[in-house]
């Protein structure tokens, strides 16, 4: 009778192939960690620049940058934004620049973003 012949892994193959998935499998979920840490951050960020661009529109409108309004916290939704508006002279004719620094955290740390705009 002919000798039929099994295809299967040795031990040393199946050994091997566990051996390669305890270094890669570590490395692919601290890699999937990394992407969602940077995505929270850019999420927040955009959120930031969105509120910074409120913040400052509503301080030009109302006219409340030239009477000293210059800094506050608020909160929208679960974050809180820490703001402050700097005046700061054009260097041509007689503009002025407003700076408005937002700070937000984000992942344990804090982040700030900048807007800036020249007014009369």
């Amino acid at each position: 009778m002919p000798r039929r012949s099994t295809a299967a892994f040795t031990l040393a193959e199946a050994l091997a192939a566990l051996a390669f998935l305890a270094v890669v499998l570590p490395v692919a979920i601290e890699a999937l960690h990394i992407a969602n840490k940077a995505g929270v951050i850019a999420q927040r960020k955009t959120a930031a620049v969105r509120f910074a661009d409120r913040r400052l529109n509503e301080l030009l409108v109302t006219g409340q940058w030239k009477r000293g309004l210059n800094s506050g916290t608020e909160q929208d939704g679960n974050q809180t934004y820490r703001w402050q508006l700097r005046t700061d002279a054009w260097e041509k004719d007689s503009l002025k620049r407003l700076t408005l620094s937002v700070t937000y955290g984000a992942q344990g740390q804090q982040y700030e973003v900048q807007l800036c705009t020249v007014v009369d």
